[in-house]
């Protein structure tokens, strides 16, 4: 079964038994062989078409899918995911999709744990691992680790998340953007636990996250990836997100929001926070008309495709590819792996 299918379970109980198994299951095979395991990783900005390369990849090549979408780990979830269709799953066996409900825990440490995980597995059984996804921070703690940033204080905390509970987070994140606007420029005005955590590490050591973050430097990995990104001009990436915006409604998401309040997933919650969810919450607590509704969810979309290329185009070793050169990629990525396994 791939990982993150129905059945796992859920909860606190749920994160440690992944978290145990992993280690249990990653270190023998980590420590089978001294050269790290080679795999493909194929990323880019929402709405470019990283499903189909990674398809085509993982068909040509013979591999599996890791998804590496920090929305598509949801269950229920489906329609403003773009999670792969059932039949785009049945040509190639993805992982990492449907690990927990909207209202779980879930960050990048658990996804480079379960990640490092899954292609250590496939590596044990020959199979090439192809991550796909545009959440960078999860393919950048899945190859290179995380930053260890170890003092806390938990009455210090407790006061900034009574703050933000009092004065809202975007309050907190306005405070954060002026000790530390790097920082601040990647976290979602909403996402309460990071942007505490941010000012929790400013205001004990002085030094801003982002710039400790860049000291870490993210060297250390276990694998030796072939990084291809995805691109074209962003007028015709825009169109192409304008265009699935509006699939997507045809496709149901507003019904599918619906179901998910109905369900007991409330418009607060981090994941519902997310693009797409939010615009429909607001709509249907008629908080926004249609029209306002559609048009900034697709602007939000597309400034959200302006982050991810900032974030892509600064990480290094990337080649890029039009979504449409499969061919290319292919020929290159089995370059790679001819390289790697001299």
């Amino acid at each position: 079964m791939p990982f993150g299918e129905g059945g796992i379970g859920s909860g606190l109980c749920f994160r440690l038994r992944l978290i145990t198994r992993s280690f249990r299951c990653m270190k023998p095979a980590m420590e089978k062989t001294a050269n790290k395991i080679s795999l493909i990783v194929v990323c880019g900005p929402t709405g470019i078409g990283k499903t189909a390369a990674a398809i085509g990849l993982a068909e040509a090549l013979g591999g599996e899918i890791i998804s590496a979408d920090s929305m598509q780990i949801y269950r229920h979830m489906d329609v403003g995911t773009a999670k792969p269709t059932p039949d785009e799953q049945a040509r190639v066996r993805h992982h990492l999709i449907d690990v927990v409900d909207p209202d779980e825990p879930f960050d990048a440490a658990l996804f480079s744990t379960l990640a490092r995980e899954v292609a250590s597995v496939l590596a044990g059984q020959g199979k090439l691992a192809v991550v796909a996804g545009g959440t960078g921070l999860y393919i950048r703690a899945m190859l290179h680790g995380l930053f260890d940033h170890s003092p806390s204080d938990p009455d210090l905390r407790q006061r900034l998340n009574q703050e933000a509970e009092d004065q809202g987070a975007p309050a907190l994140h306005q405070r954060l953007a002026g000790v530390d606007p790097e920082a601040a420029a990647k976290v979602h005005p909403n996402d309460r636990l990071r942007i505490v955590r941010a000012l929790e590490i400013h205001a004990l050591t002085g030094v801003p996250l982002s710039r400790q973050q860049r000291a870490h430097g993210f060297a250390h990995s276990p694998f030796a990836a072939f990084k291809i990104g995805l691109t074209m001009d962003r007028e015709s990436l825009y169109r192409r997100i304008d265009r699935r915006v509006d699939a997507m409604v045809d496709q149901g998401l507003t019904d599918e929001v619906r179901r998910l309040m109905d369900m007991g997933y409330g418009p607060d919650l981090k994941s519902m926070q997310a693009i797409g969810y939010r615009h429909m919450a607001d709509f249907i607590a008629q908080r926004l008309p249609w029209e306002e509704a559609i048009r900034t969810l697709k602007r939000d979309t597309r400034r959200f495709a302006k982050r991810q290329f900032t974030w892509f185009n600064a990480e290094p070793e990337i080649d890029w590819f039009e979504p449409d050169r499969i061919g290319d990629m292919t020929r290159a990525a089995t370059a790679f792996l001819e390289r790697s396994s001299q």
